[in-house]
């Protein structure tokens, strides 16, 4: 959603007049969320200073949050990891998207699977909880198998505090996206994504994870845990596929898959 957006970041005489603003605004803030992007793009002096200025003019201020990418996470060494959890930020929520690296591939992650496990067990070991994101559906018809199960395979190894598994959309189109990959992407049905889905989940082994397919793409809501709650959704999901006998491939231009 950020392809039609220029990322910049925001000089530090602005970042203290709009803290002081919100601070009187809102001065007994609990939560913080940093955004619009990827703060790890800031350099490392620039971000320790805009969270020790935020937990200053916040002083009920339990948690900041912000978006991460392994890619720019792995930027910064383990100390500096160390020093950024210690300046007050708490919690990433880091798109994985896939574990597959032909998928990664396919959509210029610019990163490899064993790079994103690398990024978020470095990020966890410096304190942070880490909130991810896969993408049903993103591998496509082609690597529906391989995304599944590799992005079960990375998600196992990372052991992530919270898991969010999304649905693929194409916000500008299905052109736009199309033509921004180097092959034919070929979407899956919602039957193929409840089978693509129920694959992942079959292949998860999570020790203490809150999983969520809550978002608005969601075909099906899921809350609970993993693996606590694993069978049950395994369950809702074969007798859901089971009991389905024909959802037709999205077309392209249906809003719903937009």
């Amino acid at each position: 959603m950020y392809t039609t957006k220029k990322y910049s970041v925001k000089p530090w005489d602005t970042i203290v007049k709009e803290v002081i603003l919100l601070s009187g605004m809102q001065p007994d803030t609990k939560r913080i969320f940093i955004g619009d992007g990827d703060i790890f793009t800031v350099e490392f002096d620039l971000l320790i200073k805009t969270l020790e200025f935020l937990k200053d003019r916040f002083r009920s201020l339990k948690r900041i949050s912000t978006y991460a990418t392994t890619r720019e996470l792995n930027r910064f060494s383990d100390d500096q990891l160390k020093a950024i959890k210690k300046a007050g930020l708490d919690l990433l929520y880091i798109g994985l998207e896939s574990g597959d690296d032909d998928v990664l591939k396919l959509m210029n992650k610019g990163v490899s699977a064993d790079e994103q496990a690398d990024a978020s067990l470095r990020a966890k070991k410096a304190g942070f909880k880490l909130s991810v994101m896969i993408l049903n559906g993103l591998g496509g018809r082609q690597n529906t198998i391989n995304h599944a199960i590799n992005s079960a395979e990375l998600l196992n190894r990372i052991q992530p505090d919270l898991l969010a598994l999304l649905v693929i959309s194409f916000p500008y189109g299905y052109e736009h996206f199309q033509k921004r990959l180097k092959s034919e992407f070929e979407p899956l049905s919602q039957l193929e994504m409840l089978k693509e889905m129920r694959l992942l989940l079959s292949k998860v082994e999570l020790e203490n994870t809150v999983f969520r397919s809550d978002h608005a793409s969601n075909y099906l809501v899921f809350k609970g845990g993993l693996n606590r709650d694993k069978a049950k959704f395994i369950n809702q999901l074969d007798h859901i596929i089971e009991h389905t006998i024909h959802v037709p491939k999205p077309h392209i231009n249906d809003t719903r898959f937009l």
